[in-house]
């Protein structure tokens, strides 16, 4: 998963974990695991990208929009000699 590291995850497993009521936590290491696997399994259904996916896709766009704005320009110019 590239979303979220493992380490991330443990974080959050973690916080979630110690957010539980004082009287449940005699079950803490398990609860943890399974906090870790159920974001694991939900973030893994998510379509998510990480940021290096995110700025390329977004530098693209960039050029692309660069491009058509000098087509558009382009296309202006040639109409207006007719």
């Amino acid at each position: 998963m590239s979303f979220l590291n493992s380490t991330a995850l443990d974080e959050l497993a973690r916080r979630l974990a110690a957010s539980v009521p004082e009287s449940l936590r005699t079950v803490g290491r398990d609860l943890e695991g399974n906090f870790k696997a159920v974001l694991q399994a939900q973030l893994s259904k998510l379509d998510l990208v990480n940021r290096q996916e995110f700025d390329v896709q977004a530098a693209l766009l960039v050029r692309t929009q660069e491009k058509l704005a000098t087509l558009d320009k382009r296309l202006q110019e040639l109409e207006e000699k007719k």
